[in-house]
């Protein structure tokens, strides 16, 4: 009997430390495997998601709400309910968020193309649409067209939402580095 109850408790011990080392094993390539995720690849995954975006704004902390529409690699695009609302942020001003999931898209399964639609790329097609829009900065708010985009900044002319972009309504021409944009946001609505 007393043999029978040494080996029971090797095998417990060893059995024990198996678990122990199985354990170890899985906490590592958990931890490998976690810092290999990109925030785009989480929001990547989260499409669809109802979530609130806190922005670092120089008069204190702003929120947008919405469903999590799209992303790319330095911005991301939320809407709001039935009055249709598209905001854009840039992701340099996002200081958190709030309802994102925990799962993530592979690392890199954006493809070519959408590792490389970056803000500058989206805000070219809003420049090329002609649309109003409302630029909030981190200094205020600012209505226009968006006449220029370069690698950094974008050129807005400046005038009411309600009045097309004409010579004779343009008040001024705003520079602005892209990191002063908090969102951008079409005038009007739709």
């Amino acid at each position: 009997m007393r043999w029978e109850e040494l080996f029971a408790d090797l095998g417990a011990e060893f059995e024990a430390l198996e678990t122990a080392d199985l354990a170890a094993e899985v906490s590592d390539r958990t931890r490998r495997e976690l810092a290999r995720i990109r925030l785009q690849d989480r929001l990547r995954a989260a499409q669809g998601a109802a979530v609130s975006v806190l922005l670092d704004a120089v008069d204190g902390s702003q929120a947008v709400r919405g469903q999590l529409l799209d992303s790319g690699p330095d911005w991301l695009l939320v809407g709001r309910g039935e009055v249709g609302t598209e905001t854009l942020i840039p992701l340099a001003t996002v200081s958190a968020l709030t309802g994102l999931p925990a799962g993530a898209s592979e690392p890199g399964s954006e493809g070519h193309v959408g590792s490389r639609l970056g803000l500058a790329h989206v805000l070219r097609g809003i420049a090329r649409d002609r649309a109003t829009v409302v630029l909030a900065l981190r200094g205020g708010t600012v209505t226009g067209t968006i006449d220029r985009v370069g690698a950094d900044y974008l050129d807005l002319a400046e005038h009411p939402s309600e009045d097309p972009r004409r010579p004779r309504s343009v008040r001024a021409m705003r520079t602005v580095p892209f990191s002063a944009v908090l969102f951008v946001q079409r005038a009007g609505p739709g």
